[in-house]
């Protein structure tokens, strides 16, 4: 089958399409028929710095969707034919989804949602797991609940968006222009904030009067965590997706804040109990599908066309820091 394969870890120079043998669905295994993959800030991370890589050469990607062509033994719920999606490899032994065919794990593929083409269901997998962790399996959100997103135009933050709103919360997102001001309403944020005009002491007071907010869910991987901490009510709870700097903790004690760290590829990694259980990230999939086919869930998607001979230049553009939405790959035309 047709690949684009990493051969170092480095720059994007360094995938090269080429043929690796067809993967055959293994016990518990789906062999799926990719038509897109999508492009995450984990994948270039992993193409950097050879971090939770396969070995090389090796196709990354994290996210597809596809056809299902065949299923291995011992899988049930799943036939040929079917059209599937989810967040299924690029880590360690996994095989990336920059490729023809993938061999996945049945636990963490869910069917597609009928209301939404493959290239927009590739788009959804890693950040709706991310922000379902972080909004309800973490966080709790409940109706009548205000949670501000920081980042909310951006690849979990529009999707953070949508959730929230669908749990019934008065949703507030930070952004940086007017134009992503615009597509976080379009989303169901009920308020916008630009970060670049606006101080959080300021907004709080116009927001909350003051009070605070039940939840704050820092998308970005790379807001201020302080300013998340300043914007928390009294006993709330901070989320973040990325924590790997140095932080003063001390306004979380003085507030009495609660602090989790998601990592959604942890499953993928370790496989264990509980939510650590592959099979959760499929059932959150299956949530994903729910809220599409009802109308309340939908991907943005960067108006940038790319084929999987051109993973180098979707890596390129996605570093370019101008891409509106998700970065979607091209594999084939299969709806």
């Amino acid at each position: 089958m047709k690949a684009s394969l990493l051969h170092a870890f480095g720059g994007p120079e360094q995938f090269r399409t080429g043929e690796i043998p067809t993967p055959v669905a293994g016990p518990g295994q789906v062999l799926v028929r990719i038509a897109a993959a999508s492009v995450n800030p984990v994948d270039t991370k992993i193409r950097a710095s050879g971090a939770m890589a396969p070995a090389l050469p090796a196709p990354l990607g994290c996210d597809m969707a596809g056809i299902v062509a065949a299923v291995g033994p011992g899988v049930a719920g799943f036939a040929p034919g079917d059209r599937v999606y989810g967040c299924v490899g690029g880590v360690t032994t996994l095989q990336g989804t920059y490729a023809d065919y993938v061999a996945a794990d049945a636990r963490l593929l869910a069917p597609a949602p009928a209301t939404l083409d493959l290239r927009q269901a590739a788009a959804l997998p890693l950040v709706f797991i991310t922000a379902w962790e972080g909004l309800v399996d973490r966080a709790a959100v409940q109706p009548g609940d205000t949670v501000l997103i920081h980042g909310g135009a951006g690849g979990v933050g529009h999707v953070a968006i949508q959730i929230a709103k669908s749990r019934g919360a008065r949703v507030v997102a930070t952004v940086s222009s007017p134009e992503k001001a615009e597509i976080a309403r379009s989303l169901g944020a009920d308020e916008t904030v630009n970060y670049r005009d606006e101080t959080v002491e300021t907004y709080v007071q116009r927001l909350t009067g003051g009070t605070g907010f039940d939840v704050v869910f820092d998308a970005t991987g790379g807001s201020d965590i302080a300013t998340s901490f300043a914007a928390a009510k009294l006993n709330g709870q901070v989320v973040t997706i990325v924590s790997r700097y140095s932080a003063d903790l001390s306004p979380m004690h003085q507030k009495g804040l609660s602090l989790h760290v998601v990592f959604m590829l942890l499953p993928m990694l370790h496989d264990a109990a509980g939510r650590l259980d592959r099979t959760h990230q499929g059932q959150v999939m299956r949530q994903a599908t729910a809220l599409a086919e009802a109308g309340r869930l939908t991907p943005l998607l960067d108006p940038a066309r790319f084929t999987l001979d051109q993973v180098a230049d979707a890596h390129r553009h996605h570093a370019g820091g101008k891409a509106v939405g998700k970065i979607v790959i091209d594999v084939a035309a299969l709806d």
